[in-house]
């Protein structure tokens, strides 16, 4: 992983320093050039994440289903609410940790958490995955890190590029 991200670095890097070597276009590079490179080590890279989540979930025997985005989920309690929608206000409680175990946040700590569905700053994979559910399921997410926080994580507690797995149970929706 650290391999990777060292090559992406570099790649970076020369890019930049092409790109701002020489401003009156003598040295003009085709940006086409260095857009395939980058396109093929992120998909190395989102492939090596896919392998990562699924040793995880091989590892605890979850029976865990994939949206087309690679949200994981699997409602393991099921509730006897209404159906979360676009647009309505839930209430969570929950546990995110990272793959390798550390407890990054959770709702026993801040207490539950209302957002708006599809409008709120939460993670995409959030977003997704309550449409998912019905008020009193209790599921599990693992979202893969272009679904969570991405190349720069969130500046606290979750790392650049990582996977989050999420225990969520839907409380209330509004």
């Amino acid at each position: 992983m650290l391999r990777t991200r060292f090559h992406i670095l570099i790649i970076l890097h020369t890019f930049f320093l092409l790109n701002c070597n020489d401003r009156n276009g003598s040295n003009q590079i085709n940006h086409n050039e260095l857009k395939e490179p980058l396109i093929q080590e992120n998909i190395k890279m989102n492939k090596e994440e896919a392998r990562l989540i699924d040793r995880y979930i091989e590892r605890r025997n979850w029976k865990m289903s994939e949206t087309g985005t690679g949200l994981r989920y699997m409602i393991y309690l099921k509730g006897m609410g209404i159906k979360a929608e676009q647009g309505m206000e839930a209430t969570v409680e929950y546990e995110v940790q990272l793959l390798d175990g550390t407890i990054c946040y959770s709702s026993v700590e801040n207490g539950p958490r209302k957002f708006l569905i599809g409008k709120d700053n939460v993670e995409s994979g959030i977003h997704e995955g309550i449409t998912l559910m019905e008020v009193g399921d209790k599921a599990k997410f693992i979202l893969p890190s272009h679904l969570a926080h991405g190349l720069t994580g969130d500046n606290n507690k979750i790392p650049p590029r990582s996977s989050l797995v999420i225990d969520i149970f839907l409380k209330r929706l509004d």
